[in-house]
């Protein structure tokens, strides 16, 4: 009957839109007199699957690894090309637009049809692709395969529908662009050089039409060898010889003459006149030695010779070609000449390529450039030309993300609307300086800011300790403000201690942040396990920081060598735990120490967010603290908790006190569901040089190392394949453990299991004082006292081994969500093995597998090794976390308003936490109410018992009343904390409170609880504690992130799997709404930064680079159009400049040249068909479909036809205007010639 009714259960909360009502029998306790039954509870859900839809919105950062650049000189948007087949193109801020090659090959070259809207893409596959860009989101019209030749150089001359496409067999062809196929004409490398030369000239590395003749092609070969093709005649006009190799060429706009940058540094100049040899041959960067042979300098990658109206001088402008002897300590280089005078700019990175903005698109006019776009490999930077000083522009663009790496992400959606011009005001003075007072040149495009937009704010914490503030609404991306984490320590001298080893890593890298918007109130977690609180103030301050040291470590004293535990492994002998000087041998140098030190002098802090408190994790016989895992910080009761693997501790940050400092097991008291083992001891302890930590520089290289979850789970999630057997290797954990060491507490004797329950935890106040009733208090007269817990009764002697052989040593900042992968490591029991596992598998519902070999199960080994070297497979709550490791990590921590325990008729406030193990706990709290009394009194708290159970890893909490309505954590409203002071009114804490019982009449008092783990999700009826729903999220992943979060006026839980997939939750029916396979995870720089907020947005980092936003609401996606930027606006073609009548009557004009009568089928004949394969794109199709279908193919036809009809017209119309105009002149002319010599006789003229 049971399942029956559950099945009625589940079908009633699987309609769409219905009524969510909880079976009767899932009341885990007896509802008090006003609180109400799981029958009361009937939310109406709105939320539907049409609601959601996956769709990419905007990508933000630098291109990672770009290749190629391209400029569109009148439409002045800028192309970027990347190694990942990315192409980003930019205009104006705010038009940015992200598009990717399907194929993923490296974009080797981009050339834009200028004021076409349309882009030629060249990829590594030897693929040509063109790009429609008159659309907010470009797509691919053709394609064109290669598969005969590798494609090495494309050029496209302006106003032309002909692309030449040089191979690296050395030929030349030519495609249509309207088309896109291969014309029949072809210029053979072997018709292009000599036949006396026996040599292949290598590919083709260069190609331009004649500024004087268009019906001239010159080609380079990388060989040295220069051709110039007389396409009519189809004949060489001359040759070029050159020793060296050849990078690139360059035209003189007269066409007279042209440029050449070589292997060995040199530049040659060449006349047309005579190109026997070269007219000028430079070494810019090279000197002739006292030998007489000249300095070997490196390749002149490009160059670029310009001539400009204001000074006879032309620009040559180049990369590269430093001496050698200077180049070892010099950076990649820029070198701009003008005359007489060099200019030499260094790069902070390897230049890729640049680009020089001019005005004209016209190549045989005056080119008078601007700019110069130089593109690095982790940078993007504009140069102003027009001044002598050569300032480079402000870039508008969110470029320097990666500045430091970033280490983790955070986003917050619909923000008080003051907070971004605040944090803009304070960050405006933090600007640099120096910058060109031009416009940016990148102004192309056309972007208005959407009507449905509303403040979002991103920030980033990365390695070198900085965090940034970014302004993300309207789908755009600006820097607010940036602090840095690292000015409140003092910086590591060499020499002292583990300072130099410190010093050049990084010991500041931000882990995670809490932030609150409406209390301004900030909080940074560090890798060097500090917690940082700030606050915000518009004025200036200089104040003294104060800090609080904290012990949170199980097994301080749990030293016992081999040869005392074989008699008996439980005790050791006392005198091995006697004090010894901080100098002795074996004693840690660092112990009670913390890894950084804060400064002790009063600090001067500009206004922004100014350091308050600083709280850190102690060394502990040797060792490093570890890593903190969770963290959550409230305003409204002036507390912040964080957690570890260690256990938990919260802090009293208005009273500056240590409020709790517990371990994990204790947190439970008497209502542990486990039955867990004692650790064995180690045989030996290492030096702490082993633990010290290592930097992020070596984490974010191309090979990454692997890291570790410290959330006790079997997932191995690696970058790489790096072996496990290596990894463990360097662990001071990984050495054997007899299994006699293990022992069942439940065997020892009275005594031991006192000792053992009192040494559990190192709370840090004195326990006999101030542990009252099971409720931790906070004496403010001790702060924080670091030395060892006096236990009455217990004298004191030797402590039972805590430490198990899975504990992980302290490492580097290698995540952006504090993960640590712990390694398996194999253990054997004897006793009460089947029961726990028996248990477990019924908890859980998984099936376990044993580490003891005596024990036979049925278990598939090779699946077993298939599953481990998995990314996806399961990451439950197993018996290898239990037997292998007895620490529980606090994996989530939420402040709020809720009922502590089953019988209470008010809820209070209350710490919920969340640990490794899917145990949730709850912690209620005493806190005065006065703001007088909450200053100077105590504050009483304590664990009252586990409430629920989940499978894998507690990750998120969120509340809701009976109404369905998402209830937020209580805050204190912002207030300057160095305002000036008004006597008359004095300040005072202002806190806004939603209570659960604020917003509900009809159901009385309670709330909904929400929790998910790595498996599942759970929605819980306060105070009663009783289940109403329960949903298996995944069964052969598990959850990386979750997040309740508002759409469409509702609230529903939005997961992201390990395998891909993102999925949402109607809340509180935990009804399917999505599920969508969005992205094999391959990198797990997604899993660290996956993050979801209001409005149906979320956001990632897609590259070390890039931050990749997206949205999950099919509403945003329907108005995703209006939001994005217009990459094309119609814009009149400039004109070529008029030289004169006489100068054009002369021939100073460029010869007309018709390439379609040339080029055509019918000239040159079709193109084998095995040579290259058309691929209509996408929108090829579409087009098509359309146009077959009916009257409305029809109609698309006639207005097609229509449109290029009326341009036919209109340029004939234009065409017939210049002849008039030319007509009018040479009449005007004529009659002019005419009156000056009309009197005059004939032997007068």
């Amino acid at each position: 009957m049971k399942k029956f009714r559950k099945v009625l259960d589940g079908l009633s909360s699987s309609s769409p839109g219905g009524v969510a009502s909880p079976l009767c029998g899932s009341a885990a306790g007896t509802p008090t007199a006003h609180a109400p039954t799981p029958q009361d509870i009937h939310v109406q859900e709105t939320l539907v699957s049409e609601n959601f839809q996956i769709c990419k919105t905007v990508r933000h950062g630098f291109p990672y690894q770009p290749t190629c650049l391209a400029f569109d000189p009148v439409q002045k948007i800028l192309a970027i090309g990347s190694r990942t087949g990315g192409i980003r193109i930019l205009g104006r801020p705010g038009v940015d637009c992200y598009s990717q090659h399907e194929s993923g090959a490296a974009v080797l070259q981009l050339q834009f049809l200028i004021n076409e809207g349309a882009l030629v893409t060249a990829c590594a596959d030897d693929t040509l692709h063109l790009w429609n860009l008159r659309q907010r989101r470009p797509a691919i019209l053709h394609s064109l395969k290669f598969n005969r030749e590798r494609i090495t150089f494309c050029h496209l001359p302006f106003q032309s529908k002909w692309l030449y496409v040089g191979t690296e067999r050395g030929n030349t062809h030519i495609v249509n662009i309207e088309s896109f196929v291969l014309s029949g004409y072809v210029i053979m490398w072997n018709k292009a050089i000599e036949l006396a030369t026996k040599a292949h000239p290598g590919p083709v590395v260069h190609l331009s039409d004649s500024p004087k003749d268009e019906g001239k092609l010159l080609i380079g070969f990388e060989s040295g060898t220069v051709v110039q093709w007389d396409l009519r005649a189809k004949k060489v006009d001359f040759r070029i010889y050159y020793d060296e190799a050849i990078h690139s060429v360059s035209w003189h706009h007269e066409g007279k003459q042209f440029m050449c940058s070589h292997s060995d540094g040199s530049l040659t100049m060449w006349n047309l006149r005579n190109t026997a040899r070269p007219i000028q041959i430079t070494y810019p960067h090279g000197k002739i030695l006292k030998d007489g042979r000249k300095e070997s300098c490196k390749p002149i990658l490009k160059v670029e010779y310009k001539t400009s109206r204001n000074s006879s001088e032309p620009y040559v402008i180049f990369s590269g070609g430093l001496s050698y002897d200077k180049s070892g300590g010099r950076r990649p280089t820029l070198t701009i000449m003008h005359g007489k005078a060099i200019t030499v700019l260094e790069m902070d990175h390897p230049i890729v390529e640049f680009l020089v903005l001019c005005d004209t698109p016209y190549s045989n006019e005056v080119q008078d450039p601007y700019a110069v776009v130089v593109l690095l490999e982790k940078d993007f930077i504009v140069v102003d030309l027009t001044q002598s000083n050569f300032p480079i522009f402000e870039n508008p663009y969110p470029m320097d993300i990666h500045e430091s790496p970033v280490t983790c992400t955070a986003y917050f959606a619909e923000c008080p609307p003051d907070i971004i011009p605040i944090l803009y005001s304070i960050g405006a003075k933090q600007k640099k300086t120096g910058y060109s007072h031009k416009e940016w040149p990148v102004s192309g495009g056309t972007w208005t800011l959407g009507s449905q937009t509303y403040p979002e704010i991103i920030v980033t914490g990365h390695a070198d300790g900085t965090v940034k503030f970014w302004d993300a609404s309207a789908i755009t991306l600006q820097m607010l403000y940036k602090l840095k984490t690292s000015k409140v320590f003092e910086k590591p001298k060499a020499g002292e201690g583990r300072a130099g080893e410190l010093a050049e890593e990084d010991p500041y890298a931000v882990q995670m942040v809490s932030w609150c918007p409406h209390s301004r109130l900030f909080c940074v977690v560090g890798i060097s396990a500090h917690v940082i609180l700030y606050r915000f103030s518009k004025h200036d301050a200089n104040t003294q920081i104060v800090s609080l040291e904290v012990r949170l470590q199980f097994d301080s004293e749990d030293v016992i060598s081999p040869s005392e535990t074989e008699n008996n492994p439980c005790f050791s002998d006392p005198s091995s735990h006697s004090p010894q000087p901080p100098g002795s041998p074996g004693s840690g140098t660092q112990d009670s120490l913390p890894c950084l030190k804060v400064k002790n002098r009063p600090v001067r802090m500009p206004p922004g967010y100014q350091a308050e408190l600083v709280v850190q994790l102690q060394w502990v016989d040797g060792e490093p603290p570890q890593q903190i895992t969770s963290l959550d910080i409230n305003s409204a009761y002036g507390l912040l908790a964080f957690g570890n693997c260690n256990g938990l501790t919260v802090v009293d940050y208005l009273q500056k006190t240590i409020l709790m400092c517990m371990g994990t097991l204790d947190l439970y008291g008497a209502a542990d569901p486990y039955q867990r083992l004692t650790r064995s001891p180690r045989k030996n302890r290492q030096s702490t040089s082993d633990f010290c930590m290592r930097g992020l520089s070596h984490f974010y290289s191309d090979s990454k190392k692997r890291i570790r979850t410290s959330y006790q789970s079997l997932t191995e999630l690696s970058d790489n394949q790096v072996s496990m057997d290596m990894e463990r290797s360097k662990s001071p954990t990984s050495v054997p453990y007899p299994s006699s060491l293990h022992y069942d507490p439940r065997s020892m004797p009275e005594p031991v299991a006192s000792l053992r329950a009192s040494h559990c935890s190192p709370v840090f106040y004195l326990l006999d004082n101030d542990h009252v009733n099971g409720h931790c208090t906070s004496p403010t007269s001790q702060p924080c006292s670091v030395g060892k817990p006096r236990i009455p009764g217990v004298p004191e002697g030797p402590r039972l081994t805590r430490r198990g052989p899975g504990r992980p040593p302290f490492r580097k900042a290698q995540s952006a969500a504090c993960m640590e992968i712990s390694l398996p490591v194999s253990s054997h029991t004897e006793g009460g093995y089947a029961s726990r596992r028996a248990m477990l598998q019924q908890l859980h519902g998984v099936s376990m597998y044993s580490h003891d070999e005596h024990h036979t199960t049925s278990y598939n080994w090779s699946e077993r090794e298939s599953r481990e070297n998995s990314f996806s497979r399961s990451r439950s709550s197993s018996v290898s976390s239990i037997d292998r490791d007895t620490k529980e990590s606090v994996t989530t921590l939420q402040f709020g308003e809720s009922y502590g325990r089953k019988g209470d008729a008010l809820p209070t406030a209350c710490l919920w936490v969340g640990t490794s193990l899917g145990v949730v706990l709850l912690l209620p709290m005493s806190i005065p109410t006065e703001e007088e009394e909450r200053l100077e009194d105590t504050i009483t708290m304590g664990p009252s018992g586990t409430v629920l159970m989940l499978k894998g890893s507690v990750l998120r909490f969120a509340f809701l009343d009976c109404g369905g309505t998402l209830i937020q954590s209580p805050y204190e409203v912002w207030r300057d904390p160095n305002g000036p002071e008004d006597p008359d009114r004095p300040r005072r804490r202002k806190l806004v409170n939603f209570s659960p019982s604020s917003s509900q009449e009809a159901c009385g008092d309670g709330h909904l609880a929400v929790v998910c783990s790595e498996k599942q999700a759970k929605v819980i009826l306060m105070p009663t504690q009783a289940v109403l729903f329960t949903h298996n999220i995944t069964e052969s992943s598990f959850v990386l992130r979750a997040d309740v979060v508002s759409v469409c006026n509702s609230v529903c839980l939005a997961c992201f799997c390990a395998n891909g997939h993102i999925m949402t939750l109607s809340l509180p029916s935990l009804r399917p709404l999505m599920d969508i396979n969005y992205l094999p995870l391959t990198d797990l720089r997604i899993a660290r930064t996956f993050v979801f907020t209001n409005g149906g947005q979320a956001l990632y980092l897609s590259s070390p680079t890039e931050i990749q936003r997206l949205t999950y609401s099919q509403e945003m996606t329907d108005n995703l159009q209006d939001m994005l930027g217009e990459l094309f606006t119609p814009i009149e073609t400039p004109e070529a400049q008029n030289k004169g009548f006489l100068k054009g009557f002369f021939g100073g004009n460029a010869q007309t040249f018709d390439r379609e009568e040339l080029f055509g089928e019918a000239a040159a004949g079709k193109a084998s068909r095995s040579l290259a394969q058309h691929i209509p794109g996408p929108m090829g199709l579409e087009n098509m479909k359309a146009a077959a279908g009916g009257v409305v193919g029809d109609l698309a036809r006639a207005r097609i036809a229509l449109d290029q009809r009326g341009e036919r017209l209109g340029e004939l119309e234009e065409r017939t205007a210049l002849m008039m105009n030319s007509a009018e002149t040479f009449s005007t002319h004529a009659h002019q010639v005419m009156l000056k010599h009309k009197d005059k006789k004939w032997y007068q003229l």
